[in-house]
C-alpha cells in the first residue's frame, strides 16, 4: 500500500503527535527546533554514519543533552528532524505512519533528555 502524504498534512501530524505525548517533556523542551525533511542532508548521513552501510534514518537528534551540558554556556538551537520518506517505507497503512511519527518524535525527544532507550519505552506508555 501507498501512502501519499503532503508536508502540510506530516506537519499536522507530527503537532499532533507532540500533544499526545508526555506533556511534561514537551513542555520542558527550550532552545529546540522540530522540523522535518523528505531526507537527511549528506552532513546528516554523515553524522549518523549512513555512509558505512547503515540503513535509513527514521529521525535524528542534533545537540547536547542536558545531561550533559555545564551551567551558563550559551549553545544553538538543539534540532529534531523526522524523514518523511523513511517513515513511510516503514509503514504500511495510514495509522502506522501516524504511530511511527509519534514513535520517532518521542525517541528523538528522550535523546535531548539524555534518556536510555528502556527509559523511553516506559515514560511514553505511563
Amino acid at each position: 500500500m501507498h501512502i501519499d502524504v503532503t508536508d502540510e498534512a506530516f506537519n499536522a501530524l507530527i503537532s499532533r503527535a507532540m500533544d499526545e505525548l508526555p506533556q511534561e517533556y514537551i513542555k520542558g523542551l527550550e532552545n529546540v527546533v522540530i522540523t522535518y525533511a523528505d531526507e537527511p542532508d549528506e552532513h546528516q548521513r554523515k553524522n549518523a554514519h549512513l555512509d558505512e552501510g547503515g540503513g535509513f534514518l527514521l529521525g535524528l537528534y542534533e545537540g547536547v543533552p542536558l545531561t550533559k551540558r555545564g551551567s551558563g554556556a550559551f549553545s544553538l538551537p538543539d534540532k529534531i528532524t523526522l524523514f518523511k520518506h523513511a517513515i513511510l517505507a516503514v509503514s504500511p497503512t495510514p495509522e502506522a505512519f501516524y504511530e511511527q511519527i509519534k514513535r520517532t518524535l518521542w525517541h528523538e525527544i528522550a535523546h535531548y533528555y539524555g534518556l536510555e532507550h528502556e527509559d523511553m519505552d516506559r515514560l511514553q506508555n505511563k
